[in-house]
């Protein structure tokens, strides 16, 4: 077995994911047995093959490229890539990050230190040095009604601020999918990511199931290590893109809070949407999605076609 096993997803980004494998390798202790497990979720043939030869010629005895022959998603991509692993932890890393630090050795220390932790991440900095927020409170009918800062003024001692620079690890409900390091077994003991989620909102389901359904499931954010994220490198914006936001929030409501919850805020959504349709007529199609409920038959998992290799 080994201590830790990184899981990247590669999807027309190969330049990217490339960077970050070589970030990992200079920066990672040799003291740590981690393994770098890369899925490529159906990338054009020509991205493929750009990464594949920049694997080989890095020769890394501790990295397996595999290949969807469609695309799964965030969740569908890092399930593809659990099948293979063997880490006593998992760390999901973003193509799109480069460590500052030795993250995956720091965060590793900390869960096996720290018996109610299942979950931690390191600090998260843009390309330009700035911190960014590296948590977020769980998905919920209040904080989508109300929004963040208002539970942080409540109660801060169960949610922290999230614009806020901390010197030591802090206890938190829910860690960003960029770079996400997790216990094996407790990810393994609620099913892993629901891969009924295409993208967004996966690991604020995850953070959510293992508090809930497992004795130690505690979260936090770890400070000392550092990473770089280069966001959405592999997910242009877009209405289809912002349409797929929507379904996944809902969808994780409904799951996790009830119908009750998310008919509630699909109808603040349906009416606030269309209010804004009238000035912007592309926001439409968001008040169209939230109208059906935001099923997740409309989510862009069901345009996926499975290529010839």
């Amino acid at each position: 077995m080994k201590d830790l096993s990184v899981i990247l997803i590669n999807y027309n980004s190969s330049s990217f994911t490339i960077n970050c494998v070589k970030s990992i390798i200079d920066q990672t202790t040799p003291l740590l047995h981690y393994e770098i497990i890369i899925v490529d979720n159906a990338s054009k043939i020509e991205d493929f093959k750009i990464l594949e030869n920049a694997i080989n010629k890095l020769n890394i005895v501790n990295l397996k490229l595999v290949r969807s022959k469609y695309n799964t998603g965030f969740g569908g991509g890092n399930m593809h890539g659990v099948q293979f692993a063997s880490g006593k932890y998992f760390a999901f890393v973003n193509n799109d990050t480069i460590l500052q630090n030795d993250c995956l050795k720091i965060t590793y220390d900390f869960l096996e230190n720290t018996p109610e932790a299942a979950i931690c991440c390191p600090q998260q900095y843009n390309e330009h040095g700035e911190v960014q927020k590296s948590f977020d409170h769980f998905l919920s009918l209040r904080r989508e009604l109300f929004g963040r800062k208002i539970l942080e003024k409540i109660n801060p001692a169960k949610f922290p601020k999230r614009k806020k620079v901390y010197d030591s690890p802090v206890k938190v409900q829910s860690v960003p999918g960029s770079f996400l390091v997790v216990d094996a077994e407790a990810f393994c003991a609620v099913g892993g990511f629901d891969t009924n989620i295409f993208l967004h909102y996966e690991e604020t389901d995850l953070c959510y199931r293992i508090y809930k359904e497992t004795k130690n499931g505690a979260c936090f954010l770890i400070s000392e290590g550092r990473y770089t994220h280069f966001k959405g490198q592999s997910t242009e914006k877009s209405i289809a893109i912002k349409k797929e936001l929507k379904i996944s929030l809902l969808y994780v409501l409904r799951k996790n809070s009830g119908y009750g919850a998310y008919q509630i805020l699909r109808w603040w959504l349906t009416i606030k949407f269309f209010f804004k349709s009238i000035f912007k007529p592309k926001n439409f199609q968001l008040f169209y999605l939230f109208l059906t409920g935001a099923p997740l038959s409309a989510s862009l998992k069901q345009q996926q076609t499975i290529a010839k290799q």
